[in-house]
């Protein structure tokens, strides 16, 4: 009865301790957005937090008077698009594949995915551009689509959710005369909506802030997508710099707080 009564004591000591700690985070994580969106109505700053007066010349000049903007911006969804669309209907075939049929040095070649996947981009970088200097496709979106659509981690992950597939739902469908594609987009896919929005999303997180492959595979720099051109930005007024920001954070903002069900479903399921 005293150690209950001793931990009923504590319990709200700990709980404000939680509380505050989560607002320390918060407010560390929030502060640099907040900065950005109020310094995007910056007309006159004196070097603080805040400025003086505030305006819309910033979103003026990125909307409608200089195009580049909008111009990479719409580089960059080109690109995520293309690859996250690739990626999805490469990931579910091969992780169907992987997940439900038996052949020859099938363990290997999951392993070497599991290793590719395990490597960071920049290892790989120098062996892409080789093979897409032989093929000829250098200086084109070609050569940053072909080695996002087959990366290994789509791979992996729509393996593990086919996996956890009951087989029970395969096999009625077959007795009804399913074929396998048939069971893939018609039964295997919507079990495992979780996984694949996952991937979607976080497929489109990493084509949409990459910036090494666009640097070594593209010459022209009008193909930049916008991570690149705000990575290189020198502007001296901070309401177009931060306008900026806002227009490359709407994309994943938006997709995450429509798929965020989705997205946690997914991981959940694939850690278990």
């Amino acid at each position: 009865m005293k150690q209950s009564v001793s931990k009923q004591k504590h319990l709200p000591l700990r709980i404000m301790l939680g509380r505050l700690a989560a607002v320390l985070l918060a407010a560390t994580v929030l502060l640099p957005v907040v900065y950005m969106v109020v310094n995007a109505f910056a007309l006159e700053q004196n070097g603080g937090f805040l400025p003086v007066r505030f305006g819309f010349s910033g979103f003026y000049e990125v909307f409608l008077r200089r195009p580049d903007y909008l111009v990479k911006f719409w580089n960059s969804m080109l690109l995520s698009v293309v690859i996250v669309a690739g990626q999805a209907v490469v990931s579910c075939l091969a992780g169907y594949g992987f997940a439900r049929f038996r052949f020859p040095f099938k363990e290997i070649i999951y392993f070497a995915v599991i290793v590719m996947m395990l490597m960071p981009y920049q290892v790989t970088l120098v062996s892409n551009f080789i093979v897409v200097k032989a093929l000829h496709l250098d200086n084109t979106y070609w050569a940053i689509f072909l080695p996002g659509i087959f990366s290994p981690f789509g791979v992996f992950l729509m393996r593990q959710g086919f996996e956890a597939m009951p087989q029970e739902l395969r096999e009625a469908a077959m007795l009804e005369g399913c074929k396998e594609l048939g069971i893939l987009t018609k039964i295997a896919i919507p079990v495992c909506r979780g996984q694949l929005t996952a991937l979607v999303l976080l497929c489109f997180v990493d084509s949409w802030n990459m910036v090494e492959q666009p640097l070594v595979f593209l010459k022209e720099t009008f193909r930049y997508p916008i991570s690149v051109f705000l990575a290189q930005m020198d502007e001296n007024r901070i309401d177009i710099l931060c306008t900026c920001g806002i227009l490359v954070t709407l994309p994943t903002l938006l997709l995450f707080l429509f798929c965020e069900e989705d997205l946690t479903d997914g991981i959940a399921k694939w850690k278990g």
